[in-house]
């Protein structure tokens, strides 16, 4: 079975046999024929209760909407409080980045995935966080408004994800077992080189080179925006079997939380590289 680059969906919790559990509403150890991948490794309806709804296309739009919408908004407000007081910016951004990790966590490890108030508080930890970055990227240049970069990488990030969708939608690029090891094994291998460039940092000046503005950090964050818009389609694929596989309708908060971490992490990596280009 293909899984996503995305630990949120990647760890969903798993019944005997291999299939995704039914986010509490099945038993463990439930017949082959209501678990998610079956024998054949197509999804399988999960079981639910009468009183429970499968998760539908509109159900994913919704949340995403609503979660992306508490972001956006928080966002905005930190990045005016920021742009008031610049001393507040370093603890919105440390502050949020924790909170917002510590609870990306949880939701893997801990199978909250599907919780409505750990996506909402990840939706408000990341706006505080983004809003404060957003200011530290933006603030040291000059020819360009703050404004108008920020702009520029919604749009970009947004342009990335609805291409993405497209190409998944048309069957462009199908997701099969070797693009999903190929994606993890570059994310894997950015995330460690990322840390190697931050402990690098604290013994020599630039770290690595990687997040310097120069050339090595440039084609860098170009690498890292391929790799987020390619995870796009494992975590589309992922969705896809959800819905296709009848889960709960309380599942698409979790693939609201898996689209938004990618969605925040691109337009990370836009932004930046638009600082490289018009940092004098």
């Amino acid at each position: 079975m293909r899984t996503s680059s995305n630990p949120v969906f990647r760890n969903l919790p798993k019944q005997e046999g291999g299939g995704y559990a039914t986010f509490g509403s099945a038993t463990a150890g439930a017949s082959q024929a209501t678990q998610f991948g079956g024998p054949q490794g197509q999804p399988q309806p999960y079981q639910t209760g009468p009183d429970t709804r499968a998760m539908t296309i509109d159900d994913v739009v919704t949340k995403t909407g609503i979660t992306l919408g508490v972001l956006a908004i928080t966002a905005i407000v930190s990045y005016l409080l920021v742009d008031g007081n610049p001393g507040l910016a370093a603890p919105f951004v440390i502050g949020g980045g924790l909170v917002g990790l510590g609870l990306v966590l949880f939701a893997t490890f801990g199978r909250k995935m599907d919780n409505k108030a750990i996506v909402l508080a990840y939706a408000v930890a990341e706006g505080f966080f983004l809003g404060a970055l957003s200011f530290m990227f933006t603030f040291p240049i000059q020819n360009v408004a703050a404004g108008t970069l920020i702009a520029q990488a919604v749009l970009g990030t947004f342009g990335v994800f609805f291409g993405m969708l497209v190409v998944y939608k048309t069957g462009a690029i199908r997701v099969t077992p070797r693009l999903t090891r190929m994606i993890v094994g570059a994310l894997i291998g950015v995330v460690v080189l990322a840390l190697g460039n931050l402990v690098a940092s604290f013994f020599m000046d630039g770290g690595l080179g990687l997040r310097d503005g120069g050339p090595i950090a440039i084609i860098f964050s170009l690498v890292c925006i391929g790799i987020a818009a390619f995870s796009f389609l494992l975590d589309f694929d992922q969705a896809d079997q959800l819905i296709r596989a009848q889960a709960p309708e309380k599942a698409a908060w979790g693939v609201a939380l898996g689209l938004t971490i990618t969605l925040v992490w691109l337009y990370v990596e836009i932004l930046r590289l638009l600082s490289y280009f018009n940092n004098d």
